[in-house]
């Protein structure tokens, strides 16, 4: 229903206002208490599908990655889609509004969308108020620096959303690899990252008890910047990579938007990130877990993920071009394996 009536409506209309549509609509039907349909509907229960990773329990390995939730409005009604657990954010130290519209962007033809939001977030004590009313959704917080925020200072932003999240989300993503934050992905040189993440290790050992930290890395590194990063993931001893973010690569595009700046997603990711997966997987020698996310359209993109060395696996672009029961089908697509 959702492929062959709800999207072709909904791909009708600007696709930032379908967002929020979407989010109030999603509401509404839980307010009607309609959560457990959805969960009767696309929810699979079965013990088999549990994963153990960095100390959690994972009910499932398909999550909603992030940027779908930025501000943690709609969590707990999104795990009831199937999901295993929810990524929230990026979110910043302080509320922006992102770049000016029209930043978001469909390409039908192409199964994808490129993105130019620019970290637009209420900020992270918005996101701590409702992270407060969590029971029992697994979460991560990813996390981001501030627009007007040099690089030279932007370790302080990442330990600001660091400490405030620290209570209320089960892991933590570092984002350094978004394309629509200027400079942003300078950060994912050897140095600053080793810095970055020092820091926030720092921070995390200081704690009773420590969260998992995980590194969110672009598509777009060479060989040689992917080996820096398993260096920087074993010195700095987090605990795991997503790979991977955006690209920005227009390579092979169709669509009359393919020209816009921004970072893309969906099916033109899929093969970059399974590559990226797998030479990490194989380069580490599997050395740190690997969350992995990109271009997610089917069964069998997620099985080639975990094939390639991805132990969990996140939705976004596929989400919205197949809808929720991907979720499902991935899912029972695991246990066949």
């Amino acid at each position: 229903m959702y492929k062959t009536i709800l999207r072709p409506i909904l791909f009708c209309f600007d696709p930032e206002k379908i967002h929020y549509f979407t989010f109030a609509l999603i509401r509404f039907c839980h307010k009607l208490g309609m959560g457990g349909m959805f969960r009767g509907i696309y929810k699979v229960n079965d013990p088999r599908l549990e994963r153990k990773l960095f100390g959690l329990t994972f009910p499932n390995p398909v999550g909603l990655a992030a940027g779908f939730d930025k501000d943690a409005r709609l969590y707990r009604e999104l795990s009831n889609f199937g999901f295993g657990f929810i990524e929230i954010g990026t979110v910043t130290p302080k509320p922006q509004s992102g770049n000016p519209k029209k930043r978001l962007f469909r390409l039908k033809s192409d199964s994808a969308i490129i993105n130019r939001m620019g970290f637009n977030n209420g900020g992270v004590e918005e996101a701590v108020t409702r992270l407060k009313r969590n029971k029992n959704v697994l979460v991560g917080g990813n996390i981001g620096k501030n627009k007007v925020t040099p690089n030279e200072e932007a370790v302080n932003d990442y330990v600001i959303c660091f400490e405030a999240l620290f209570d209320y989300v089960d892991y933590f993503v570092v984002n350094v690899s978004s394309p629509n934050t200027p400079n942003l992905r300078e950060l994912q040189d050897k140095k600053p990252l080793t810095d970055l993440l020092n820091t926030l290790q720092d921070k995390n050992n200081q704690k009773s008890s420590r969260k998992p930290i995980l590194l969110k890395i672009a598509p777009d590194l060479t060989d040689d910047q992917l080996l820096d990063i398993i260096d920087i993931v074993k010195d700095t001893q987090i605990d795991g990579v997503i790979a991977t973010n955006t690209t920005i690569s227009r390579e092979g595009l169709t669509s009359e938007n393919k020209k816009e700046m921004g970072g893309l997603s969906g099916k033109p990711l899929t093969s970059r990130s399974t590559e990226v997966i797998r030479f990490l997987s194989q380069k580490s020698n599997q050395a740190f877990p690997i969350i992995g996310v990109g271009g997610i359209h089917s069964v069998d993109d997620a099985l080639e993920k975990i094939e390639a060395g991805a132990s969990l696996v996140q939705l976004y672009t596929g989400f919205i071009y197949e809808g929720p029961a991907l979720v499902k089908a991935i899912n029972k697509g695991i246990l066949t394996i």
